[in-house]
């Protein structure tokens, strides 16, 4: 009886083992249908998509295209007809040109942080008793980072800070000495006597700088998400300095301190080597 049993449980956990190896094959190859894009804020972006693979060479008589999210739609287009959902207003479109051709790509101008998330295509053709039917197309993963910069300056020296997109509201400040954030800047306030804002470029100018400006600058726009971060030193007999941290940067400097360490590993193997034994 005991060993029925046995043999009953062996094979129950191989069945389970079985089907978990086939949902995990089903969303390893769903997967694969993911597209990814990464960006930074204020650049344009493009979302894949080619109607051609699923519908053939035949051109729809009115090219009727959707792009969603898992919440909304966001974009929809038939023939010259455009609808935008209100966030992306005047920053989404697909060129009607290039959609007649089999190209149903969305491009986003001025991507901002709350852009990110998970978008689907579909194009909206004539099913059967003429009932409109979705096709899916593509999925897009978009990914959209804010900007990470490294300054030193001296004192006297001036600060001009990239805001990137007209959706940056606020500009908050950590001094490298300070527990507590402040506010530096407003959209509206664009002047005062030590802050200037340019008249056509979405940079702010912060004149005259003192040591105890030295901190985390941040750049935030209206839902309070970082659109960039600056880290400024002000020192005296410092020359300007300018360092993008990008992902590639980290990266390279990653791969030179792992470079580093295994020098230093390898010499300090050598100098105590232990000779074979005989």
């Amino acid at each position: 009886m005991k060993t029925t049993m046995r043999r009953h449980w062996v094979f129950i956990h191989l069945l389970c083992f079985l089907v978990g190896g086939l949902v995990d094959s089903s969303s390893l190859s769903s997967a694969k249908h993911f597209l990814s894009v990464t960006s930074t804020v204020g650049n344009q972006v493009v979302l894949p998509c080619s109607w051609k693979s699923h519908l053939g060479e035949e051109v729809p008589s009115a090219c009727h295209v959707q792009w969603t999210t898992l919440a909304d739609t966001v974009f929809e287009q038939w023939g010259a007809q455009k609808w935008q959902a209100e966030t992306f207003r005047g920053r989404a479109e697909v060129p009607e040109e290039k959609l007649g051709a089999g190209d149903c790509s969305l491009i986003i101008s001025d991507v901002q942080i709350g852009d990110t998330g998970r978008y689907e295509s579909f194009m909206v053709v004539d099913g059967a008793r003429s009932k409109k039917t979705r096709v899916f197309i593509q999925s897009v993963k978009l990914s959209v980072f804010d900007h990470k910069t490294r300054q030193s300056l001296g004192p006297g020296e001036d600060l001009v800070l990239n805001l990137h997109t007209n959706h940056s509201v606020r500009v908050v400040f950590l001094g490298s000495n300070s527990s507590e954030w402040s506010l530096v800047w407003m959209r509206g306030d664009e002047n005062t006597e030590r802050l200037e804002k340019h008249p056509l470029k979405e940079q702010l100018t912060i004149k005259n700088l003192k040591s105890s400006d030295g901190g985390t600058y941040k750049v935030l726009d209206e839902q309070g998400l970082a659109v960039s971060t600056v880290l400024l030193s002000v020192e005296e007999g410092s020359t300007a300095l300018h360092r993008v941290m990008d992902k590639e940067t980290v990266a390279g400097d990653a791969a030179k301190s792992s470079c580093s360490a295994l020098l230093i590993l390898s010499v300090l193997v050598t100098s105590f080597q232990i000779p074979h034994l005989l």
